[in-house]
């Protein structure tokens, strides 16, 4: 597993990754050409990947993520520093935290 921030990054086996993620088309990268996984609310810092892969939102109220890296790859944030992934899949999860009467996913 991996952590940066409020994102946690937990590899998957391939026999893990549902058969949808294999046609669904990915996630459109930012205007810097990245794959971005979080968006600052407050900063406009993002955790994101500048390399290739391809990010897959899965259906559900916080909108967990897929990632996968074909060759590997890093996440990198303006306050953290990079975090080195192996090619593979990855399921990419948001801090949540409760407030009285829901929980929310943690803003930045």
């Amino acid at each position: 597993m991996y952590r940066q921030g409020d994102v946690l990054i937990v590899p998957l086996a391939e026999h893990a990754v549902p058969g949808s993620a294999h046609t669904t088309r990915g996630e459109a990268r930012d205007s810097r050409g990245r794959l971005v996984l979080a968006l600052g609310e407050v900063t406009g810092h993002a955790h994101a990947i500048p390399g290739p892969g391809t990010l897959i939102r899965e259906a559900g109220v916080f909108g967990p993520l897929l990632l996968h890296l074909p060759e590997g790859g890093r996440v990198v944030h303006e306050e953290h520093a990079p975090i080195a992934l192996p090619k593979g899949w990855f399921r990419v999860i948001r801090q949540r935290e409760y407030v009285p009467g829901s929980v929310r996913v943690v803003a930045d």
